[in-house]
C-alpha cells in the first residue's frame, strides 16, 4: 500500500447540475484520487457540469440510485489493479452533506482499521427541515431493526460514507434504487464489519428537488424500499 490510500468519490447524480460544481469543489482535493460522477439519465447540464469540474463521468441512463452507484462501481472494476480504490467514498450530488468533511469520514479506516463508517446526521448538526417526518422515522426504524436482527449500531443510513473496497466487491451489491444504503448496512452487519459512525452536519439541498422527500410517492417507496431490504436478506 502506498503512503496515502487510494481514495476515490462515487457521486451518483440527476439532475443536479447547480449543486454538483459545489459539492466536487468542495473535496478535500489532496485526499481524493479520483471523484465519478454517476450521470443517472440527466436531462439538464450535470455531466457537463462535472467535467468542468475535474470529474470523471459515467453515464447510466437506467434511472434509480442503486443503478447509478453500481455503475460507478463497474468503472472502478475496469481499472488497472494498480489503479483500484483501496477506499470508496459514496456522497450525494446535492450539496445537503459538507464535502470538506470527508477526511472525518474516511480517518476511522486509516487509524483505527475500520472497514465500514456511516457519516451520521443523527449525531451531527442537522438544519431544521433538512429532512422530513417520514424520513426521520425511516432512519430511525431501520437502524433499530438491524440493531434487534444484527446487533450492529447504527443511528442514521447516511448517504456520506466510507467503505474498503474489497469490503465492498465482497458484498456483492444488487439494490438498484432506495434500498442501496440500508443493503450495505445490512450486508456489513452479516458479514461482520468492523463499523462505525461519525458525526456529520447536514443541510436543506441547495437546489432542484429531492427525488426521495420531495414527493408523497417517493417518500413512501424508499420508506418501504428500506423496510422490506431488510427482512428480504434476513431471509
Amino acid at each position: 500500500m502506498e503512503s496515502f490510500p487510494r481514495i476515490y468519490v462515487l457521486i451518483p447524480a440527476w439532475n443536479e447540475e447547480k449543486s454538483l460544481p459545489l459539492v466536487i469543489h468542495g473535496l478535500p482535493k489532496d485526499w481524493v484520487r479520483q471523484v465519478v460522477v454517476c450521470d443517472n439519465g440527466s436531462t439538464d447540464q450535470t455531466a457537463k457540469v462535472a467535467k468542468e469540474a475535474g470529474a470523471q463521468v459515467i453515464h447510466q441512463p437506467l434511472r434509480g440510485y442503486g443503478n447509478a452507484c453500481l455503475a460507478g462501481m463497474r468503472y472502478l472494476y475496469q481499472l488497472p489493479s494498480s489503479e483500484q480504490p483501496e477506499i470508496v467514498v459514496f456522497l450525494d450530488g446535492d450539496f445537503s452533506d459538507y464535502p470538506e468533511e470527508l477526511p472525518k469520514v474516511v480517518n476511522p479506516i486509516l487509524t483505527d482499521k475500520m472497514d465500514m463508517v456511516i457519516g451520521s446526521r443523527m449525531l451531527g448538526g442537522m438544519e431544521p427541515d433538512a429532512m422530513t417526518v417520514p424520513q426521520r422515522f425511516g432512519n430511525w426504524l431501520a437502524p433499530v431493526l438491524i440493531r434487534l436482527i444484527y446487533g450492529y449500531r447504527f443511528s442514521d443510513l447516511g448517504p456520506f460514507r466510507a467503505i474498503r473496497w474489497e469490503s465492498l466487491k465482497a458484498m456483492d451489491m444488487q439494490d438498484r434504487n432506495y434500498g442501496w444504503t440500508v443493503e450495505m448496512q445490512v450486508k456489513a452487519a452479516k458479514m461482520r464489519l468492523k463499523c462505525t459512525e461519525v458525526p456529520v452536519r447536514y443541510r436543506k439541498r441547495t437546489a432542484g428537488q429531492s427525488k426521495v422527500s420531495g414527493t408523497i410517492k417517493g417518500t413512501v417507496l424508499a420508506g418501504w424500499k428500506i423496510i422490506t431490504t431488510i427482512f428480504k436478506l434476513v431471509f
